[in-house]
């Protein structure tokens, strides 16, 4: 089979979640039909795949340099009274370090989606190439829709290396990535097949809590007219791969085990 990414042979032996920050998200917007007042404290979570003979990061989390100046963070971070909660230090590039990753085994960046908590550390990744589906990458070129949630310098620096999908597609070995559109014009979440035989799929911002998976509902935030019937689709999607007993992991579902894992220890490490 014909992959995206290349360097890489042989199945994933390990995906490693990172939790890159937090951020105060209302319910509504997790969540269809939830409630405005109630808040979340959300994980910003990312993940690397690794192999044999190198390394995939899927997600990227904040532009921590951004956000650690006052006049950037004023100008880019200022939709609706958001905070973006940060670690010290660069949570993303501790993470890596933590899970004995080495930058220079990295062969590719894919990004779920283009808003400001998924692209901030493409600027860690080097030359490797950074995968997005193409309506994404034609959102951002022409403005986005909620451009208070969208950082386009992050992918657009990255310009000369994007590599655009058009639906489902094989990145590496056992590592897919999957049409969820939705959320955004573009959004996709990555299946990823381990030794053990456990299959998880990052369902990224398809579904930022377990309940959208366990009750069909999808997430609160959708652009585009068309967003909602999309998103409904992606999660019925995704809810039928769960229930073919496939891991599916929510984006930022602070309950959720794996990423409570993570919050107390630094990394989870799936094999």
């Amino acid at each position: 089979m014909t992959t995206i990414l290349n360097g890489l042979s042989g199945m994933p032996v390990a995906l490693h979640g990172f939790i890159v920050g937090y951020e105060p998200i209302r319910e509504s917007i997790s969540l269809h039909g939830g409630s405005d007042h109630r808040y979340l404290l959300e994980p910003v979570t990312a993940a690397a795949v690794e192999y044999q003979d190198g390394w995939v990061l899927l997600d990227a989390g904040f532009n921590v340099p951004v956000i650690r100046d006052p006049r950037l963070r004023g100008e880019t971070f200022n939709y609706d009274s958001y905070t973006a909660v940060v670690p010290p230090g660069d949570p993303l590039a501790e993470a890596v370090e933590r899970a004995g990753l080495d930058w220079g085994d990295l062969r590719g960046c894919a990004i779920s989606h283009a808003h400001v908590d998924h692209t901030g550390g493409i600027r860690l990744t080097g030359e490797a190439p950074v995968v997005v589906q193409r309506r994404e990458w034609q959102w951002v070129v022409d403005g986005a829709g909620f451009p208070e949630v969208v950082l386009p310098s992050d992918l657009l620096e990255a310009s000369e290396r994007v590599v655009l999908l058009d639906g489902d597609a094989p990145l590496a070995p056992g590592l897919t990535a999957i049409d969820t559109a939705g959320h955004t014009p573009g959004h996709q979440s990555f299946r990823v097949e381990l030794p053990s035989g456990t299959v998880v799929v990052l369902a990224c911002d398809a579904a930022d809590l377990r309940v959208n998976i366990d009750t069909r509902t999808p997430c609160g935030s959708a652009d585009a007219s068309e967003g909602f019937a999309l998103a409904q689709r992606s999660i019925d999607r995704l809810a039928d791969l769960a229930a073919a007993g496939e891991d599916v992991w929510p984006g930022h579902d602070p309950a959720w085990g794996p990423w409570v894992t993570a919050i107390e220890t630094g990394l989870v490490t799936v094999r």
